[in-house]
């Protein structure tokens, strides 16, 4: 997070005074663990894979997600300090240990933030999980309403792109719903990539079937250091899921600015304070996020 904060310009919204308080940011992952840099800002959790009432993550996907939102970075003096690290948390655990999901969890979730919005102050959703494209149509519509329905609430939708890149319309439901924000990574090069798993350019790409311009956006996302599960304090991940969280993180400071914004307002802006890095179309979308462009 050290390096990605200095890309993005993260510090100017610090240097003004926005952290992201009062904002609320719904993660649907694989729950969470209570590590120190969350502080007390988990305000409710609900575990739709096991019915747990108490805080875990068995996979650790879901914590580092939240902590490159807005970890405060307490146990590492600041280095891996997440991008709104005053904001609170909503925690629905939909995955299981190992990553898997099903729709109706992710319906049912939606569900419940919609109608609890105005309670946790609930303003951002970030979902950083993926549907394969050739996934059965009828669970692929299911998603791609559910998120629609929560944008339609009042609620800014921010999903990641994928790792099925570089080929053309390989971004992941619900990426490819029009209304919601996708995130895409633009570092993922073989030089950055090293020794990862992931391939070279795997950061999905459009447009979808239906010509849409998708991802809207790029950041970093290989290599990242964020919150991990005891005993391993931080922990590097890579992929379009990291890149989500950065485009949240980032939406969290816009609004501790701008809190009457509506979803609408929040894309238009992004729209116009992007940075060109001079990608393809289909690969960086409308470009890079910069937060000290964001919310000047």
């Amino acid at each position: 997070m050290d390096r990605v904060r200095k890309i993005i310009n993260a510090g100017q919204a610090w240097e003004k005074g926005y952290y992201g308080e009062e904002v609320g940011v719904a993660v649907l992952d694989t729950g969470i663990y209570p590590h120190p840099d969350f502080e007390h800002r988990i305000v409710c959790f609900r575990d739709y894979v096991r019915g747990r009432n108490s805080l875990y993550d068995d996979n650790g996907h879901g914590t580092h997600i939240a902590g490159i939102i807005g970890g405060d970075g307490g146990i590492s003096n600041g280095k891996y300090m997440g991008l709104a690290p005053r904001c609170h948390f909503i925690i629905l655990k939909i995955l299981d240990y190992r990553g898997n999901g099903n729709t109706e969890h992710v319906v049912r979730a939606i569900d419940w933030l919609v109608e609890n919005r105005r309670t946790y102050r609930i303003r951002i959703v970030n979902i950083s999980i993926g549907m394969v494209l050739h996934a059965e149509s009828r669970e692929r519509i299911r998603l791609l309403q559910a998120v629609e329905y929560a944008w339609d609430n009042d609620l800014v939708v921010v999903a990641a792109a994928g790792n099925n890149g570089p080929g053309e319309n390989s971004i992941t439901v619900p990426g490819i719903c029009r209304k919601i924000i996708t995130a895409g990574c633009f570092d993922d090069t073989r030089e950055q990539i090293g020794k990862s798993p992931l391939k070279p350019d795997y950061s999905g790409q459009g447009p979808t079937d239906h010509c849409v311009v998708k991802p809207e956006l790029v950041l970093p996302g290989t290599n990242v250091t964020s919150c991990g599960v005891y005993p391993a304090m931080y922990t590097q991940k890579s992929g379009t899921s990291m890149a989500a969280p950065m485009v949240s993180g980032s939406i969290a400071l816009l609004l501790g600015k701008y809190p009457h914004f509506s979803p609408a307002d929040v894309k238009l802006r992004l729209y116009q304070r992007t940075v060109d890095l001079g990608l393809p179309l289909s690969k960086q979308g409308w470009g890079m996020v910069d937060i000290g462009k964001l919310l000047c």
